[in-house]
């Protein structure tokens, strides 16, 4: 070849590149066969985590089939691996990744593999790739059947798109949105003012106030001295569906000038703990409301936010009306205002919340914390403010370890930190020793036992702590066969299961879970089990958290 063909080739080569990507988000399709209706959008606000995709109706129930968007090839499944259940990954040569997730099967081709995969490893759960040669798909072709696998409420499918390059996460409506009908505009319910410790009063408090709107304002009246920051609680909503969304692009003006806007669209996964820091987290775990904040605070680096050089915050210095507009806008480009006036009025502040030193977490260094029998380490930037900590100790007669809860508020962390408590009652076997929460329910967090302390990582540090001590095994109870099905029960009230495996006659054979019971069943007819009307030996191993093992034997008749 020569170099005059070998140039023109490569700037050909370009020149197709550009013009897919340009042209990549039109070369997809919807995953459905049926008129899209939306139960949940991209970047929804989540307790710790963006919602990461598009959750598409199934109408309630399970075995819809669910088609790739796109042409390129399946690169792998997983199975109970992150909240997804069920999930299949299509890599796209546009560069991007589609995830269909909390699937009810995949197609028998895959199953296959998946099937081998999983006696070869005796596991049940897990991750299996793909060669790009194993599984090549066009758009519209058949993947898998929707269903209610791993953190699902009701039947529907969970749509993911990333980017190959960095994996951030997309709004897959940026791919399928043609399909989308939707001609409403966002609402907005009400506006949150949340004055700076002290540096600042709102209607002559220093207390974080809420004030809804009517007919696109605030009727009632504000004023305000010092700093204030503000959040907003608003949801988008659609025709197709009932349900109510998280807002794509949000702009906060004073005067005409931008103080903070933000549009939920290309988010690193690495970033998803901060949407308990964007938005109120603590005012949501007592409400289930999130007002999100039109301000940055020290620590976030949210990319999908931006503020003025103030941080989004206002400084009522003036006596004077500040004129205040919300603009929202959907993927579809329906737009609304909301507007409300504070008068500046000066009013004394009053400087008399005092940090308490010892008790204080800054944000923008290392922090060792230490109680009696607690030891708390927090990295630097693992929050996005200096949290003040309250305490509270208690001992419990026989108990392992004082108990603690170290916040009265759900404070947002950024990475799990080390949590240390020391052990005060003697016990046979200190690997057997664990940490659990106490929140609204019970929970295992584990830890390593290493000379009189159990160290465990957390993300909460509003719940309460303790050490508990499990020697007890799991409860094995045989729930009957009924043709090629074997039922068991499984319970564990202490650390909880953590594995599970089955064998007949000396040979691994797949249980799976039933749902979201404690019920794990087999079926025979996929199993390497010849079916000979005779006796065969089963047995079942079950390992909770903290290495307690029960067996249970039985004969059955297949």
């Amino acid at each position: 070849m020569t170099r005059r063909v070998m140039i023109l080739t490569f700037m050909l080569a370009m020149m197709l590149l550009a013009n897919s990507k340009n042209m990549s988000k039109s070369q997809y399709q919807s995953p459905v066969n049926y008129t899209i209706s939306l139960a949940g959008n991209f970047g929804e606000p989540r307790p710790n985590h963006f919602h990461g995709g598009t959750d598409i109706k199934t109408d309630r129930v399970e075995g819809k089939s669910i088609f790739s968007i796109g042409d390129g090839y399946i690169s792998h499944v997983t199975i109970g691996i992150g909240g997804f259940g069920n999930a299949v990954y299509v890599h796209h040569p546009q560069g991007h990744t589609s995830i269909y997730a909390h699937l009810q099967r995949f197609i028998p081709q895959v199953t296959a593999l998946v099937r081998k995969w999983q006696y070869e490893h005796h596991c049940v759960e897990g991750e299996i790739r793909f060669r790009p040669t194993d599984f090549p798909v066009a758009k519209g072709q058949l993947l898998a059947f929707s269903g209610n696998t791993g953190a699902s409420q009701a039947p529907h499918l969970h749509l993911e798109i990333h980017d190959n390059e960095t994996y951030n996460m997309l709004d897959p409506l940026g791919f399928i949105g043609d399909n989308i009908v939707d001609h409403v505009s966002p609402v907005a319910h009400a506006m949150m003012a949340y004055p700076q410790e002290n540096q600042g009063v709102f209607n002559g408090s220093d207390e974080a106030q809420y004030f809804n709107f009517t007919a696109n304002n605030v009727s009632q009246e504000l004023t305000a001295w010092g700093k204030v920051g503000f959040g907003l609680w608003a949801n988008d909503y659609m025709e197709e569906s009932t349900n109510n969304f998280g807002i794509r692009k949000t702009e906060l003006y004073v005067d005409g000038h931008l103080l903070f806007q933000s549009d939920v669209n290309d988010i690193p996964v690495s970033d998803n703990l901060q949407v308990n820091a964007w938005g109120d987290y603590d005012h949501y775990s007592k409400s289930h409301v999130w007002y999100m904040r039109s301000f940055l605070l020290p620590g976030t680096t949210l990319p999908i936010c931006s503020a003025d050089e103030n941080r989004g915050i206002i400084d009522f210095k003036e006596e004077r009306p500040y004129r205040f507009a919300y603009i929202l806008s959907d993927f579809k480009g329906n737009k609304s205002e909301y507007s409300f006036t504070v008068i500046g009025k000066k009013t004394p502040i009053h400087r008399t919340k005092l940090a308490h030193p010892l008790h204080t977490l800054v944000w923008n260094r290392l922090n060792n914390y230490q109680l009696p029998g607690l030891q708390l380490q927090v990295p630097s930037r693992y929050l996005v403010e200096n949290v003040v900590l309250t305490p509270r100790v208690s001992t419990k007669e026989n108990s392992f370890s004082s108990s603690f809860q170290l916040s009265e508020k759900s404070i947002a962390l950024l990475k799990h930190c080390k949590l240390s408590l020391q052990v005060k009652k003697e016990v046979k076997d200190p690997s057997k020793l664990y940490i659990i929460s106490h929140s609204k329910t019970d929970k295992y967090v584990g830890g390593n036992y290493n000379d009189g302390w159990v160290t465990a990582k957390i993300l909460d540090l509003n719940a309460e702590y303790e050490l508990a001590y499990d020697v007890n095994a799991p409860k094995i109870e045989y729930e009957g066969q009924n043709g090629d099905v074997v039922r068991f029960n499984l319970t564990d009230e202490e650390s909880g299961i953590n594995h599970f495996e089955g064998s007949i006659d000396g040979h691994f054979v797949l249980f799976e879970k039933v749902g979201r019971s404690s019920f794990i069943a087999c079926k025979l007819k996929g199993t390497p089990v010849k079916k000979t009307g005779k006796k065969h030996n089963l047995e079942l191993t079950v390992t909770d958290h903290r290495n307690n093992q029960s067996n249970y034997k039985i004969q059955i008749i297949y």
